[in-house]
């Protein structure tokens, strides 16, 4: 049996060191085993204690402002309301499901790890079972918490936004906007903070280092798991909402993004919430637990080692704390034409104070953990630069590809002149290209900490995960503000507030969308960082009872290679067409609505939209209230029943290759699935959101309802689920399969290929028997959700509801929504689709 690499590290360390300064804290002195793990987590629970205090601050501030009824509109109070209750309704119907999916592998943990523990010679072995249910349902529970959280924070949040931005300044707007993401950044990282330190002190009492720190994996698991399925659902939902509320409303019937008669825009607005609230902050506490365990993981029997990161965490904190109280701007609303580069640096100036405080305290933590003029600790602290500046460089890499201010957004916009199939192949070409920059600065990161960890390059690497995590709470901040300010838009739009307030939303939402672009890229970066110690994590525990050779050029590591580069493709095709069949229901009920939803007067949706059209305004009488509750349902029932799939297939892989084959298989699938994801993730976000952003610049430029400015929006529909869905949710599909295999590593060490066969077979079946069920109930199936419409079109009955009910409907959309009687030839399309065509004889206007 080998002797662990850190061991031999820290002797040569502690030898290297005689002539110079001991470390001020020597916490291999401390003689009880407890008293030393509380030493070590004990920083990071109480700083993520308070910061849940903060939260609860930040919520009675935010809590105080004016709301609608306050500044006589009752009207963005009401449909707040309904922006909040239909989150709220998502969640709940989420979490019915994750609760039993919990449940269950709450009990399949108990079976494992009572029958193959820990740590067979304890005396309380039989207990092993239960303290890994635990820890997993725990870390599901605040993983779902997070979230949580994150919504109900940013729902309460974009109504004071709009108020804000309607009765006062633009500092005001985005301080209230920044108040609502500080609570979601700091809840998330609090919640991660205490409960990942709650559970190395609870698990520690009969209990070694090693094992205690292994606990943490099934803490890991359980937040992976719910990471992954409120990214996908959350990301479903949203872009349902998205497409339909797109193509039919803004390609189809030429109205704004968020005109209050389009049906969908309700249901676009929650899609804001639970896609990229909840389900973004459930992904980051994922990333930041899981960046500590990677490298508590690879510390071994060290307590120097283990405390660092835990401790960095803190500090990291620390520096979020007072990084928030920098954040205010002194620029004007102007829209679109306002100085996003001066409100930029109104947001970034708290994350510099904040990661400034975060190294300076990180140097004396080097000073009290190895001593001022310990060698490796020096260049631990490296690693942790390293990470933290790779992270930000990815972040401003991605603002050039994505922002209209630079060339590769700005090529799209003028592909567009030839059509939306020009702007497809151009954004993707921007997102091919794209990759290159992350994946050279990721892997001069990776290069740099391995040489200067040495022999613990691993462990290096590791850090520089958790450097690039550090000030997490205020960078989330940010990057949480964008969802909050781009609804705050939507209910100034929908309430019909005056230009002046837009003016100052959208100054708002145009920084929101550049953060939430960086966001991404960030996400990125610090996924592969810490997919990669985790890796490095589970070749460690699955080593320790016999060594194993891991070789590229040994087949069964290159098969799992294989597969695992597959993966994150099967992954996103999953998730992609979930969005396109989502996405078909949600288009044929607004084409519906449209023809069917009449008021008293018998006036129908499609009538008021284009008498409004025309003349501008439209009388309280002629007024039409679409059914938006029917299609925050459809988005619903869509989004949830849809993440089963993706989420199964993510467990199981890594379960029956490394229990049918064995270790080298399963270093082989996780190889392979980092590279590819990464690339994959980095392809998809980045198109979407220069896709996204060239339809911004047509808005910007006057010529969004020409067919240039349409073939943008296409664009834009194709990339929400690119930037939105997929893509964010591979960057979770490569962390969970590795901490997945991090929780088997136990059982299948030092064993050989195919011992374990009958436990695979057995995964395998159960896995085969559930692929049966979803295809049983429609779930994965090639049928077009909306085929049995369209084939019954030509036999239904005139008065039916039927979106294609016949061939001149099915070709054109504004006869599907106008029935049999716009199919007279009398019968033109809407006066603003005339207009739109005789702007295309004049060339458009800049400005």
């Amino acid at each position: 049996m080998r002797a662990p690499v850190a061991a031999v590290a820290l002797a040569a360390m502690s030898q290297s060191g005689a002539a110079a300064a001991e470390p001020v804290l020597k916490l291999g002195e401390i003689e009880d085993d407890f008293v030393r793990m509380i030493v070590c987590a004990a920083p990071l629970l109480v700083v993520g204690l308070l910061s849940l205090v903060f939260v609860l601050v930040l919520r009675a501030k935010l809590k105080a402002k004016k709301t609608g009824k306050d500044i006589g509109h009752p009207k963005i109070d009401y449909l707040a309301a309904k922006v909040k209750s239909g989150a709220l309704a998502f969640l709940k119907e989420e979490y019915k499901y994750l609760s039993a999916y919990v449940l269950g592998w709450a009990v399949i943990l108990i079976v494992l790890f009572t029958a193959d523990p820990k740590k067979p010679e304890a005396d309380d072995a039989w207990s092993d079972g239960i303290r890994s249910a635990f820890c997993m349902v725990l870390g599901a529970f605040l993983s779902g918490l997070s979230g949580f959280i994150g919504m109900t924070v940013a729902t309460d949040g974009n109504v004071r936004t709009t108020v804000a931005c309607a009765s006062g300044s633009l500092n005001d707007g985005l301080r209230v906007a920044f108040t609502a993401g500080a609570a979601m950044g700091f809840g998330v990282v609090g919640l991660a903070a205490a409960g990942l330190s709650l559970v190395v002190i609870v698990m520690k009492p009969n209990r070694g280092q090693l094992e205690t720190v292994q606990y943490t994996h099934s803490f890991g698991f359980g937040a992976s798991s719910i990471a992954l399925f409120a990214r996908v659902a959350g990301g479903i939902y949203t872009k349902a909402a998205d497409v339909g509320a797109d193509l039919v409303g803004k390609v189809e019937a030429g109205i704004d993004e968020d005109d209050p008669h389009n049906p969908a825009v309700i249901a676009d607005n929650v899609g804001d919430n639970v896609g990229d609230v909840a389900g973004m902050g459930a992904d980051l506490f994922e990333s930041y637990i899981g960046s500590i365990i990677g490298a508590a993981t690879l510390a071994k029997e060290s307590p120097q080692m283990l405390a660092f990161p835990l401790w960095l965490g803190a500090i990291g904190l620390i520096g979020s704390f007072i990084g928030f109280f920098f954040v205010r701007t002194k620029e004007e609303g102007n829209g679109k034409n306002t100085n996003l580069t001066a409100l930029m640096f109104a947001l970034e100036k708290g994350m510099y104070i904040a990661n400034l405080i975060f190294l300076v305290l990180a140097a004396v933590l080097v000073i009290l953990l190895f001593g001022p003029e310990e060698e490796m600790g020096w260049r631990f602290y490296g690693c942790v630069i390293v990470g933290l500046v790779a992270g930000m460089a990815i972040g401003k890499g991605t603002e050039f590809f994505t922002s209209f201010d630079y060339g590769p957004t700005i090529s799209i916009k003028d592909r567009a002149r030839t059509g939306p199939a020009t702007v497809i192949i151009q954004g993707m070409g921007v997102g091919m290209v794209s990759t290159i920059l992350p994946t050279i600065i990721l892997v001069v990161a990776i290069v740099i900490c391995n040489e200067l960890g040495g022999e613990l390059g691993e462990y290096g690497i590791a850090l520089a995960a958790v450097g690039m995590l550090g000030t997490l709470a205020v960078s989330l901040s940010t990057d949480a503000y964008g969802p909050v300010a781009d609804n705050a838009g939507g209910l100034a739009e929908m309430a019909g507030l005056g230009p002046e307030v837009r003016a100052k939303t959208d100054a708002l939402d145009a920084l929101g969308n550049t953060t939430a672009a960086m966001g991404k890229g960030f996400a990125v970066g610090s996924a592969v960082l810490t997919a990669l110690s985790l890796l490095a994590a589970f070749k460690e525990e699955s080593t320790h009872s016999a060594p194993l050779t891991f070789e590229v050029s040994d087949p069964i590591l290159l098969a799992g290679t294989l597969l695992g580069a597959m993966l994150p493709f099967f992954f996103g095709a999953l998730t992609m067409m979930s969005v396109g069949k989502a996405a078909a229901e949600m288009i044929q009920e607004v084409r519906r609505q449209f023809r069917e939803v009449k008021n008293a007067k018998g006036v129908t949706l499609l009538e008021a939209i284009q008498k409004v059209t025309a003349e501008g305004k439209l009388s309280e009488e002629d007024e039409v209230e679409p059914d938006s509750d029917r299609c925050v349902m459809i988005s619903t029932r869509s989004s949830v029943k849809e993440m089963i799939a993706p989420g199964l297939y993510a467990i199981f892989t890594p379960l029956i290759a490394g229990f049918l084959i064995g270790p080298r298989m399963v270093m082989g699938m996780l190889a392979g699935c980092i590279g590819s994801a990464a690339m994959l993730a980095i392809m998809m976000g980045n198109a979407g959101g220069a896709w996204d952003n060239a339809k911004k610049l047509c808005e910007k430029i006057g010529i969004k309802k020409t067919e240039q400015g349409k073939a943008c929006v296409v664009g834009d529909t194709v990339g929400d689920p690119f930037k939105d869905t997929s893509g964010p949710s591979l960057d979770i599909l490569l962390k969970l399969m590795a901490m997945v295999s991090l929780l088997i590593a136990p059982i299948i060490d030092g064993k050989k290929d195919w011992e374990l066969w009958y436990v695979g077979a057995i995964v395998a079946f159960i896995c085969l028997v559930v692929t049966l069920v979803l295809m049983y109930f429609g779930i994965l199936t090639w049928q077009d959700p909306l085929g049995s419409h369209a084939d019954s079109g030509a036999a239904a009955d005139a008065d039916k509801v039927m979106p294609f009910s016949d061939s001149d409907a099915a070709g054109s959309p504004v006869l599907a929504w106008e029935g049999e009687a716009a199919s007279s030839a009398s019968k033109g399309p809407p006066e603003d689709l005339r207009r739109a065509a005789e702007e295309l004889n004049r060339p458009p206007t800049v400005g």
